[in-house]
């Protein structure tokens, strides 16, 4: 195959890494591999069709196996866990709150239900945190 070939075709898997949304990290080395195989052709190195593509193959299976997981989870360490709700975030109770009772609350811009799941009072104006939904209504519990 001619250099610009496997030029190109590195270019094309290293951008459709990119155009995935999560391809898992594979396509980088394959595209790098053929990138390589195509530099060494622009070499005058002259290499036969059989060892150019046992070449990429070695090239893009010793690298995946060699470091892709590494690169990979230093890359998605930085990321912040995914939040699966209101859970543990902070209210604040317009009116007492007796265990067992419920009130209508302001969170988000919109109007909630909230139900006191502690066993003790949480006075008004008081801070509260979200427990769990259950449902369209917000189990809370009194700051400690």
């Amino acid at each position: 195959m001619e250099w610009w070939a496997w030029i190109a075709v590195g270019a094309i898997l290293l951008g459709s890494e990119l155009a995935f949304v999560d391809a898992q990290f594979y396509l980088v080395f394959v595209g790098a591999s053929a990138f390589v195989v195509g530099l060494l052709q622009l070499t005058g190195l002259g290499l036969a069709a059989w060892l150019q593509w046992l070449i990429f193959a070695a090239l893009a299976a010793a690298s995946m196996l060699t470091f892709r997981r590494r690169i990979y989870e230093r890359m998605r360490r930085g990321l912040p866990a995914m939040k699966g709700g209101p859970a543990g975030e902070i209210v604040t109770l317009p009116m007492a709150l007796h265990p067992g009772e419920t009130c209508r609350l302001e969170y988000r811009g919109g109007s909630w239900s909230a139900i006191n799941g502690g066993k003790a009072l949480i006075a008004a104006g008081s801070r509260a945190r979200i427990e769990r939904v259950d449902g369209l209504t917000l189990v809370v519990h009194g700051e400690a």
